[in-house]
């Protein structure tokens, strides 16, 4: 877990340091200049953790999730870049994706970036064919065009919740899935979802953004929140930590928290944001077993 970080500026301000230049000297002189040209994919992270849910019951026990996210493809991500990942995640046999969100990289819908969708598409097809997934939208989403980003999401058999739940259903046992929409962009509207939402048995939120656990772990309703956005901060200098970090994932911003009663968990995404760089913060999947407390 980063206890320390400096600076918090938005992942904007640091494009438009990137633009200059600044970026990369920063990067160049901390030592990170072999990272700065490409992500080899072969550094991917493969995750493993288990957590207990004091709410789970017996039929859930052992439930194994896999989690993905900021795959922006269009930027760094490409189609042949994605299905190492994708082959991944099929290799963990999970019995539910899980997807934060950020699914396209860039700010508006171009012939290029609709062309990467399609290629998204056929990758997220594949994950889908066998096994249930459920996905939350993130801010580039809604930059680009969230309309096709739905209807590409619902052509690949994949579940988007925005602001609603989902229930898994184990003879008698029930396991919430929920999602709020952007809550960077203003889609969210958690008090609707908790409206709907039986008050009984355990519940998971999905919210791009991770600092909402702020806001979700209040409500006492939630056993755990999965977030992305961050992308760990993807320059993690040791002993100090993340040098960016952007808006609403500045308190949690990779990893595990604990936040009040409810576990926050921050996977760290597959792509990067305009400028392409990692360093100390590899790309992940994560593979979260749920089990009974005690």
């Amino acid at each position: 877990m980063i206890k320390k970080k400096t600076k918090k500026i938005s992942r904007r301000d640091f494009l438009k340091l990137a633009g200059t230049g600044g970026a990369v000297a920063i990067l160049a002189g901390l030592g990170g200049a072999k990272y700065i040209k490409k992500i080899e994919m072969d550094e991917l992270d493969l995750v493993e953790l288990s957590i207990e849910l004091p709410r789970l019951t017996p039929a859930f026990d052992g439930y194994k999730i896999a989690i993905i996210g900021d795959i922006h493809i269009g930027g760094w991500m490409t189609h042949e870049r994605l299905i190492p990942a994708i082959d991944l995640v099929l290799e963990q046999s999970p019995d539910i994706v899980f997807h934060t969100g950020d699914f396209l990289a860039g700010y508006s819908w171009t012939p290029e970036i609709e062309a990467h969708f399609n290629d998204l598409l056929i990758e997220l097809k594949r994950l889908s064919k066998n096994i249930l997934n459920i996905a939350v939208m993130g801010n580039h989403d809604h930059w680009t065009n969230p309309s096709a980003v739905r209807e590409g999401l619902k052509e690949a058999d994949i579940i988007e919740l925005a602001n609603t739940f989902y229930t898994l259903k184990r003879g008698t046992d029930e396991l919430h899935i929920c999602g709020v929409d952007d809550i960077m962009e203003g889609k969210d509207d958690l008090n609707a979802l908790l409206m709907e939402l039986p008050s009984e048995n355990p519940a998971i939120l999905l919210a791009h953004e991770p600092d909402f656990a702020d806001v979700s772990a209040s409500t006492k309703r939630f056993d755990l929140q999965v977030s992305g956005h961050s992308h760990g901060g993807q320059v993690v200098i040791p002993g100090v930590g993340p040098i960016v970090l952007p808006y609403l994932a500045w308190k949690y911003p990779a990893g595990l928290y604990k936040v009040g009663e409810m576990w926050q968990y921050t996977n760290r995404g597959l792509g990067t944001g305009k400028v392409p760089v990692r360093y100390n913060c590899p790309p992940e999947v994560t593979i979260l077993t749920i089990k009974m407390a005690g």
